[in-house]
């Protein structure tokens, strides 16, 4: 019989957020692209990667459609980066703008998006300083596409925060690194999750659940500052793809440790939770764009948690769960009283989120 090689394709997955595009990440990616001695480097796979004291990231953004309920792809294009690099703890300071272009894009759209980005620049306190622009044929992508590059500095919240960190336990880590949760720290998720993935697809698919879902877009770096501010805080993330399931189980990998969360702690809006009933999918699974999860000492969680609802962004947040050293995997703990391993998903389930 003929041998027939087996030819592998790239699918909608890889870019996902799950652990299929984890894998393309270590197999391909980090075996041609790593190797260099940055102070966090792509091995890492953190948020953003440090290279001479410089916090930096890059995004590129395929969201489908363009504008949806709450936001757009250019309000996405800023906020995503802004955060990746703000939950390093670090205060961004300029960005930079790639646009690749469908021919026949309504010039009043392509202006909506800028300045939607714009706006967000504003309200997260940064500048694009530079940037691409680039047109292909009609046919080619859905309307635009578009790339954003950030940098971003050290300051003296940062520095603070580890100062009081180091009062309750070792830390060797000069940034907030997803390696650097240990046993006995609380998580605390600053509000609902499942609105962004959820407000894409409806808008997407045209649904409706009976209530427009409204996606969770927002820059989060002012609100870092000020937890930064009251101290105490070990890792930071922003749960996007892949959602908070795929995050917690990041956090348990690279920091070798286990994770049990409280499944009624989870905050979940009920035209959310209700969609994803509908839908089989599992909120937990689903992208977010204006949430953050926070590794935090014991002793300081209820007053992050505190300074956390006392914000616009953070007035659903919770205290949904610990750190420990019993097992070495996430586990929730349901409402009827048993547990569950919740493990990392094959990709998000709505594809085309960011």
């Amino acid at each position: 019989m003929e041998h027939v090689e087996r030819v592998e394709r790239i699918t909608m997955a890889h870019g996902a957020g799950g652990t299929v595009m984890s894998e393309l990440v270590k197999r391909y990616i980090l075996k041609h692209l790593g190797g260099s001695n940055a102070e966090v480097p792509l091995e890492a796979l953190d948020d953003a990667a440090v290279v001479n004291g410089i916090v930096l990231k890059s995004d590129s953004h395929v969201v489908k459609p363009l504008f949806f309920p709450g936001g757009d792809i250019g309000k996405l294009a800023v906020t995503g980066t802004v955060n990746d690099i703000a939950v390093l703890g670090a205060e961004p300071c300029a960005l930079t703008s790639g646009f690749i272009l469908e021919e026949g894009l309504l010039v009043a759209d392509f202006e909506k998006i800028v300045q939607s980005m714009s706006e967000t620049c504003r309200e997260a306190g940064v500048y694009v300083v530079t940037g691409d622009t680039k047109v292909v044929e009609k046919g080619s992508l859905e309307g635009c596409v578009i790339n954003t590059s950030g940098i971003g500095r050290r300051n003296q919240a940062l520095e603070r925060n580890i100062v009081e960190v180091k009062k309750h336990r070792r830390f060797d880590a000069r940034w907030l690194l997803d390696s650097s949760l240990r046993p006995g720290d609380k998580i605390v998720l600053s509000g609902t999750v499942g609105d962004h993935g959820l407000a894409v697809l409806s808008s997407r698919e045209g649904y409706s659940f009976g209530s427009q879902i409204t996606s969770d877009i927002a820059p989060l770096n002012k609100v870092i500052l000020r937890l930064l501010e009251v101290g105490g805080i070990v890792a930071m993330k922003d749960p996007t793809r892949g959602g908070l399931s795929n995050a917690l189980n990041e956090w348990s990998e690279k920091s070798k440790v286990g994770i049990l969360v409280e499944e009624e702690k989870i905050p979940i809006r009920e035209d959310v939770r209700a969609a994803c009933e509908m839908l089989g999918i599992d909120p937990l699974e689903v992208g977010n764009e204006g949430k953050i999860i926070i590794g935090v000492v014991p002793q300081m969680a209820e007053e992050v948690l505190v300074t956390l609802k006392h914000t616009r962004e953070g007035k659903n947040a919770q205290i949904i769960g610990e750190v420990t050293d019993q097992f070495k995997a996430v586990a929730l703990q349901t409402i009827v009283g048993g547990k569950r391993v919740l493990t990392p998903p094959i990709g998000d389930p709505v594809p085309r989120i960011c």
